[in-house]
């Protein structure tokens, strides 16, 4: 079976910058040990893909950026993880601060039940944002940067329910866009929608690459190949601990993988 073609992207990495950097990192829910020993420098201003068998904590290592594993009662976190340089788990760090400047898009469309114009805005207000007219200004920003604003300038007081599945996954990434953050984290965010809405949200990856450091955990092979700028290949070991078997730019991963593991997995063989 032939390896995966990857996409020729004009644009690459703005910068050989590490953003998030990850040195020995486990991650335990209980006495299940969910993540062992991960090594990862995540670049400023790319597009890195998290690829793997389900069940290898790949959602589960995107959550430890912005700590929503903190969020689960049985949860422990050892390691080093660094946000420019900065432990996210050092005294006093401010958590709120962090997930604004690590911004989540899920698997399935989450908007709220409100207007689109109080979806995103909703991120602003809460961080003590309430002048109308510089508001007004970040949600059009925001949705023009969300590609979403020509379909939506007329319809920012009507429920974001409203829109189609595709629409509010883009309006989702709007309302991440609104708060300014540093860092997008993305769990599948395309599995819920259909080609043409995959396509629009894989071409509004590569715009906001150019501004922001991007981490996307997906199935879908193709879409790796398509979108990303590095790629990391989780596995399961023995006792199901999720270990990152290797990791790298995304046309050496997918065309010249040196584990026999990932080039199984890239192929189909298995997974």
């Amino acid at each position: 079976m032939k390896l995966i073609e990857v996409t020729n992207r004009d644009n690459g990495p703005a910068s050989n910058a590490t953003k998030i950097k990850v040195r020995g990192l486990n991650l335990y829910y209980g006495v299940f040990q969910a993540l062992r020993d991960i090594n990862l420098d995540i670049i400023e201003k790319s597009i890195t893909a998290i690829i793997g068998p389900s069940g290898c904590g790949k959602s589960s290592f995107l959550r430890v950026f912005n700590r929503m594993n903190d969020l689960i009662p049985s949860a422990k976190t050892e390691g080093m993880i660094e946000l420019d340089g900065e432990s996210i788990y050092a005294r006093g760090c401010d958590v709120v601060e962090l997930r604004k400047r690590v911004g989540m898009v899920f698997q399935k469309p989450n908007p709220f039940p409100m207007s689109v114009f109080d979806n995103v805005a909703f991120g602003p207000r809460r961080h003590g944002n309430h002048n109308k007219s510089e508001l007004e200004e970040i949600v059009e920003r925001s949705l023009i940067r969300a590609a979403l604003w020509d379909e939506t300038k007329d319809k920012l007081h009507q429920s974001a329910l409203s829109l189609s599945g595709g629409q509010q996954q883009r309006l989702c990434i709007a309302r991440v866009l609104a708060v300014q953050p540093e860092v997008i984290l993305m769990d599948e965010p395309c599995s819920a929608l259909d080609p043409i809405a995959t396509m629009k949200i894989e071409d509004l990856m590569r715009n906001l690459a150019q501004e922001y450091t991007i981490v996307i955990v997906t199935h879908n092979m193709q879409q790796a190949a398509r979108v990303s700028d590095r790629t990391a290949f989780f596995f399961m070991s023995e006792d199901r601990a999720g270990i990152l078997v290797e990791e790298g730019p995304t046309t050496e991963i997918f065309t010249n993988p040196k584990d026999k593991r990932t080039e199984d997995y890239v192929t189909g063989r298995f997974g």
